[in-house]
C-alpha cells in the first residue's frame, strides 16, 4: 500500500476526539500525517500546528474534523493546497465549501476516515 499524506484539519490532543483517533489509525496504517488544530500539541509522533494551512506541503487527502462555521478560515488555504480529495467526516458537511472544491477540480466525499481505514477503502 502506498502512503497517502493526509492533513487532519481540526486535530486535537484529546484522546476522546475522533481526529485524535484518526491520527493514530492513519500512522498505524503507514500514512504520513500533517495535523492542524486550534492549539499546538502532539499526538504520538505527529505535531499539531496552529494557524493557517497555506504553505504546507501538498497532501493527498484532507480529512476535516471542524464544524462548517470553523472551516471558513481555512477555505482559501485548502483550495490553494489542491489535495486530490477532501473527506467531510460526519457533522462537518458544508455545501458551500463542497461547491468551491468542485469548482476547483478537487474531489470530496462525505465519509468517516476511521470507517474508510477499517474497511480498506482509504
Amino acid at each position: 500500500m502506498k502512503s497517502k499524506v493526509t492533513l487532519i484539519l481540526g486535530a486535537s490532543t484529546n484522546p476522546e476526539r475522533v481526529s485524535h483517533q484518526a491520527i493514530h489509525r492513519l500512522r498505524k496504517a503507514g500514512h504520513s500525517v500533517i495535523a492542524v488544530g486550534n492549539a499546538e500539541g502532539q499526538v504520538g509522533d505527529v505535531p499539531i500546528q496552529k494557524g493557517p494551512i497555506g504553505g504546507l506541503s501538498r497532501p493527498h487527502t484532507v480529512s476535516i474534523y471542524l464544524q462548517p462555521k470553523w472551516q471558513e478560515v481555512y477555505r482559501d488555504g485548502l483550495l490553494a493546497l489542491k489535495p486530490q480529495r477532501v473527506i467531510f467526516n460526519p457533522g462537518t458537511e458544508n455545501p458551500t465549501l463542497a461547491t468551491a472544491l468542485c469548482e476547483s477540480g478537487i474531489s470530496f466525499e462525505h465519509a468517516c476516515t476511521l470507517v474508510l481505514l477499517s474497511t480498506d477503502q482509504y
